[in-house]
C-alpha cells in the first residue's frame, strides 16, 4: 500500500503518534518507518491526496505533534511513497545528509514574518517629504496639462516608494537576525515589502518575541508586520 510520508526524525524523539489520524479519507493511524538512526512518520493511503482542509489539518496536526516533542525535518504536504521498503531505501541513502540536517534545525523553530505598508499614508509622507514630487502633483492639481507630469510624477513615487521600503525592510531584518541561527528571505508580494522566515533556537524565543512585539509598535508609517510562528521548520530543509 502507498504511504504519505510527514515528517523524517532522529532515533531519540519520542515519536508519540498514539490517536493521529493520518490524511485520506480512511483516516489510517500515523506510524514510523525505521531505518538505522532515522524514523520515517507516515500513514498508509489508498487514494491521490489532494490539498482538502480536512487533509491540511491533518498534515498541519501530526507536524505539530512531532514538533512539541524533538527536531522534525518536515515534508511539504503532499509527499507519498510506494511502499515502506522505498522509504527505508531512501532513509539508509541519504542518512548523512538527514543527521546533518537533524542536528543543524535542533532546538529550533522557524518563524514567519511579513510586513505591509498602508498605501494611502505611505503617499501621502512621500508628496509631504519629497519637494520634487509634491511640486508635480501641485502642477497637475493646479490643471497643467503637460502630458509628461503624470508619468514623472509615477516613476519618482514608484522610486522613493522603493527606497522607502528597502530601507524598512532591511532595518526590520537586522534588528531580528542576531535572535536567528539561519533566515530565508523570499519575494514579498501583493502590498507587503518584506517575507522573510527565520529558524531561532528555542531558549531565544521569548527574547525574539519581545523584540519583534516592540519593534512592531515602534515602528511608524502605517506599516503592519505579521508573525506566524512557531512553526515546523520547512523553509530550512531542501
Amino acid at each position: 500500500m502507498a504511504l504519505y510520508v510527514y515528517a523524517i526524525t532522529g532515533q531519540s524523539h519520542p515519536l508519540d503518534l498514539e490517536g493521529l489520524s493520518g490524511v485520506g479519507s480512511e483516516h489510517s493511524l500515523v506510524r514510523a518507518v525505521v531505518s538505522g538512526s532515522l524514523s520515517a512518520v507516515v500513514s498508509d493511503i489508498s487514494e491521490e491526496i489532494r490539498p482538502k482542509r480536512r487533509d491540511l489539518l491533518a498534515h498541519q496536526e501530526v507536524q505539530e505533534r512531532l514538533m512539541r516533542d524533538g527536531t522534525v525535518l518536515p515534508l511539504q504536504f503532499g509527499y507519498t511513497a510506494a511502499n515502506d521498503l522505498s522509504v527505508e531505501e531512501v532513509l539508509r541513502k541519504d542518512s548523512d545528509a538527514f543527521l546533518a540536517t537533524l542536528e543543524r534545525l535542533a532546538g529550533c523553530a522557524e518563524y514567519h514574518l511579513r510586513a505591509s505598508q498602508d498605501e494611502e499614508q505611505l503617499l501621502r509622507d512621500i508628496l509631504l517629504d519629497t519637494p520634487e514630487a509634491r511640486e508635480l502633483n501641485e502642477r497637475i492639481l493646479a490643471g497643467d496639462q503637460d502630458p509628461q507630469l503624470p508619468m514623472a510624477l509615477g516613476q519618482l513615487v514608484a522610486a522613493e516608494v522603493e527606497r522607502r521600503q528597502d530601507a524598512l525592510a532591511a532595518g526590520l531584518a537586522e534588528a531580528l537576525l542576531p535572535f536567528a541561527r539561519e533566515h530565508s528571505v523570499r519575494p514579498a508580494s501583493g502590498s507587503d515589502f518584506l517575507n522573510i522566515s527565520l529558524l531561532i533556537p528555542r531558549d531565544r524565543i521569548e527574547d525574539f518575541l519581545t523584540a519583534e512585539s516592540n519593534l512592531a509598535r515602534e515602528i511608524d508609517g502605517g506599516v503592519e508586520c505579521r508573525l506566524n510562528g512557531p512553526l515546523p521548520p520547512y523553509s530550512f530543509v531542501q
